[in-house]
């Protein structure tokens, strides 16, 4: 046989392999048992996150902990949980991503029950720590098993699917919470989780598969993860507690600041050169990727600048219980959802920066609309713009998360999936501490200006106190101590009209932040639908 035959023979087969189909994605024909099955167990994560709030008073009456004592239920499973995040494709190689995620699933029922049966705080706080563990996996391996479970060109749907569970959750979450806590007792918003985990292990064990890429790592970064530990853990605690303590007033909070930032550039450098990182931050070499994860940040400060202060300003402000919140919440949770699946149908249809640009407009218009709340508000006036907070968070959420994704291989997509989750994450607990700080801080400084109007001679003031201390007197005080009730009672409203004022500050900056998105759009070289063979426009 000549070198030209076997050239052309060579030629022919390469040419042969090249029209080939490619093959259909493993597990593609279940791909929406598939998705019912990982939006269940994300679903689980995210509800377990926001019911256990709910349950906190009768946690601490029961377990006779005060209340810095019982914050640690939440700050050990967000410590725990923050710290797992960015390691889920590292452990997800390591084990297999299947028996990883299915192990997860178990570590977090397990615990569920555990937490339940707890009778001593100690107890309770070490199986919340065990739950985060668990849980940590739950939303970064969801999130990359669906989009390698759909084809590319469906890859926005995918996004959708996952995102109903995501944003749904939290909203479900208090309601389901105070159903419970009144009705069976606190144990109860843990053993829920038991059956609704079963259910998942089993879907998960039956449809879903390990990709053929993966590959177990050679060796394992143990000074990798160790600095990891060390930096998060101290950055979240700080998060967490800062207000508490008065931030860097603090020598507890200033010295583990400190260690965060010296953790955090020894992790950066470790983990750049080593040849064998517990997180590949080189990712973050692609555009999409780190474009993406800078908008994600973004938008998880101004996301979290409404969801965390929306609630507390209902619960505490209008004096609304944790079911009355959740059914003033529940309109705009359907309408991201359906949002989510429009705009999943139409992400390779449309360009994905348009989609975000409208929906960070219509969220800032939103956000705008509520900086006009009011202490007499009802729960008519929250409807339309939750409903557009909703929208315009649908229509966000699915085309960002799917660009950012859309340049990574797919031995790269655990990698970076864990990242973008953990940095979303981060902007949120960032923006949660600011925002406690501020509302704190706006309160005192808009109740000192409010306070200048209410002179000691100032007609009204004296005419308000004096009809609030003869309405004490009739309800059986005496002259002095109706008076003193009476400025006590002045006083909490006008703590309490300060405290809206600063919430309505809140939400202007809430847009602001929302509206940052926009020129930031525009480092984003994605020009059509992130589906189809992942379009990227060089």
């Amino acid at each position: 046989m000549s070198a030209a035959s076997v050239l052309d023979g060579a030629s022919e087969t390469k040419a042969s392999l090249g029209s080939a189909p490619a093959p259909e994605r493993r597990g593609a024909e279940h791909k929406y048992l598939i998705a019912a099955a990982v939006v269940l167990a994300a679903l689980m994560q995210v509800i377990d996150s926001s019911i256990v709030n709910v349950a906190l008073p009768d946690m601490m009456g029961n377990l006779g902990a005060n209340l810095d004592e019982i914050a640690w239920v939440s700050t050990g499973y967000i410590l725990a949980s923050v710290i797992v995040i960015p390691l889920t494709g590292f452990l997800g190689a390591l084990f297999g991503r299947k028996r990883y995620f299915i192990g997860s699933i178990i570590t977090f029922t397990v615990a569920s029950f555990f937490c339940g049966a707890a009778h001593s705080l100690s107890s309770l706080i070490i199986w919340r720590i065990i739950q985060g563990i668990g849980g940590g996996a739950l939303m970064t391996v969801s999130q990359a098993v669906l989009f390698e479970s759909f084809p590319p060109e469906e890859a926005g749907m995918a996004m959708a699917l996952f995102g109903l569970g995501v944003m749904v959750g939290p909203t479900i979450g208090p309601t389901l919470g105070g159903y419970l806590v009144d009705h069976s007792g606190w144990p109860w918003i843990f053993y829920i989780n038991i059956p609704v985990g079963i259910l998942a292990a089993i879907m998960i064990g039956t449809y879903v598969h390990d990709p053929e890429h993966q590959k177990k790592p050679s060796s394992i970064d143990y000074l990798g993860i160790a600095f990891l530990t060390v930096s998060v853990g101290s950055m979240q605690f700080v998060l967490e507690h800062g207000q508490r303590e008065d931030w860097f007033d603090s020598r507890l909070i200033l010295s583990l600041a400190v260690i965060a930032v010296v953790g955090w550039m020894a992790l950066l450098w470790r983990e750049l050169t080593t040849d064998h990182p517990v997180i590949d931050f080189r990712v973050l070499k692609h555009r999409q990727m780190w474009v993406g994860t800078l908008l994600g940040v973004v938008m998880g400060v101004g996301l979290y600048a409404m969801s965390f202060t929306l609630p507390v300003f209902l619960q505490t402000n209008l004096h609304m219980t944790a079911q009355q919140t959740g059914i003033i919440l529940l309109p705009g949770a359907v309408a991201t959802a359906i949002s989510m699946v429009v705009v999943g149908r139409l992400s390779n249809k449309v360009d994905p920066r348009l989609i975000i640009m409208g929906g960070a407009l219509l969220f800032a218009a939103a956000a705008w609309q509520l900086s006009q709340i009011t202490s007499e508000s009802g729960p008519h006036d929250f409807l339309w713009p939750l409903i557009g907070r909703g929208i315009g968070l649908g229509m966000m959420f699915v085309p960002l998360t799917t660009i950012t994704l859309a340049q990574l291989a797919p031995e790269e997509l655990p990698q970076g999936v864990g990242l973008y989750s953990f940095f979303r994450q981060l902007g949120g607990s960032f923006g949660i501490a600011g925002i406690a700080t501020l509302v704190v801080r706006y309160t005192a400084e808009f109740r000192a200006v409010l306070g200048e109007h209410l002179a000691a001679n100032d007609p009204n003031a004296l005419g308000r106190i004096e009809t609030l201390t003869r309405g004490m007197i009739a309800r059986g005080s005496d002259q002095w101590t109706a008076h003193q009730r009476a400025l006590a009672l002045l006083d909490r409203q006008l703590v309490g009209q300060a405290s809206v004022i600063a919430y309505s500050h809140i939400y202007v900056l809430a847009a602001a932040l929302i509206l940052l998105l926009i020129p930031l759009l525009l480092l984003v070289r994605q020009t059509k639908g992130a589906g189809a063979e992942h379009a990227i426009m060089e």
